[in-house]
């Protein structure tokens, strides 16, 4: 068990839940996990059919906790609705039924927020040096077509836990510019445009073929290691 001082507790704070209240320590302490160089460097394309494929070409499933639960969550939410209209008066009945339905999103968002951790802690483990794609979220939420899987996905917060797992395991993580990282052949540097429904890149002047998301993941960790180069 560990014990911290005074001191080092700069803040404490009390969270509600729907399943309860929680309390926050904000603790000032170093930390530093012990690393054993692996020699081994990536670069990961963030995907939703796989929600990664790094450049080696191993991928990472995509649970999809929002699509499994999405059933369940609308019976709760049409049974909510029912409850609301029938009575005027908000009774212990809409209530019990609110906190189903929050209790149902809060293990959907803390799903996500598990995988996140354990997918970057593995991923930071594994290697000396990774490399990813600074996509800007909220932009691409607002297609309305993805934004659901975007969400579902939740790449942000999984780069968000990538770079703290970097930090205190003192490895290097560096994010590039997404720009053409799926059109450019990584062999030959072709440009080969593609459809969001082709799956597989196929360089008319190399003839590589590789699955789509496995060159990107490619061109990714080049883009890394260039970057570092000049810096």
């Amino acid at each position: 068990m560990v014990y911290y001082s005074e001191q080092q507790i700069r803040r404490v704070r009390v969270v509600r839940r729907c399943d309860g209240y929680y309390c926050q320590f904000l603790i000032n302490v170093e930390r530093q996990e012990h690393y054993e160089p692996t020699g081994q460097v990536t670069g990961i394309d963030l995907g939703l059919k796989e929600f990664y494929t790094d450049a080696q070409g191993n991928t990472v499933t995509n649970l999809r906790y929002l699509r499994k639960s999405e059933k369940r969550l609308k019976k709760a939410q049409r049974r909510l609705s029912k409850r609301f209209r029938k009575e005027k008066k908000q009774s212990n009945n809409y209530h019990k039924q609110r906190v189903k339905v929050a209790k149902l999103h809060l293990k959907v968002s803390r799903q996500r927020k598990d995988k996140a951790i354990k997918d970057a802690l593995a991923l930071v483990q594994s290697n000396d040096l990774v490399v990813y794609e600074a996509l800007k979220v909220r932009n691409l939420v607002k297609n309305r077509k993805l934004a659901k899987s975007i969400s579902d996905a939740s790449w942000y917060q999984f780069t968000q836990w990538l770079n703290y797992f970097a930090k205190i395991y003192r490895i290097v993580c560096v994010a590039v510019p997404p720009h053409f990282t799926t059109q450019d052949c990584s062999v030959c540097t072709t440009r080969v445009q593609k459809l969001l429904s082709t799956r597989t890149h196929q360089c008319p002047n190399c003839k590589t073929v590789l699955d789509r998301d496995h060159n990107a993941a490619v061109n990714i960790l080049k883009k890394g290691l260039n970057l570092l180069i000049v810096y």
